[in-house]
């Protein structure tokens, strides 16, 4: 696999489960469910193209990694959620929230 394809992999995989989930939330699911899996989708769709960018724009490896691990632990904690999941997983979505903070910070800092 060529250098970053694993990450450029991983990364459109998390863009295509946002849309999976996005269009689930919109047609097969309702109430808190819909809203989980909307904002899920929404937050690791974000964060999938980012990391595309970060890792062909500014060849930060680590911002893209960020992204592609704080969106999948962010987003996967409200999806098992809207699927039935304990509520208590929602104490783990503010984890993959860090982890795409980070990402973003590290992203500022690069030089």
């Amino acid at each position: 696999m060529k250098r970053g394809g694993l990450l450029l992999t991983l990364a459109a995989l998390s863009g295509a489960c946002a849309v999976a989930a996005g269009a689930f939330g919109a047609h097969g699911a309702s109430g808190k469910a819909a809203e989980w899996l909307r904002t899920g989708a929404m937050y690791q769709m974000v964060h999938a193209v980012a990391a595309v960018a970060a890792l062909g724009a500014t060849r930060s490896r680590l911002a893209a990694w960020l992204f592609v691990l704080g969106g999948t632990v962010f987003a996967g904690s409200l999806y098992a959620m809207a699927l039935g999941g304990p509520r208590i997983l929602g104490a783990i979505t503010p984890i993959g929230g860090a982890g795409l903070i980070l990402g973003w910070l590290v992203l500022a800092l690069r030089r």
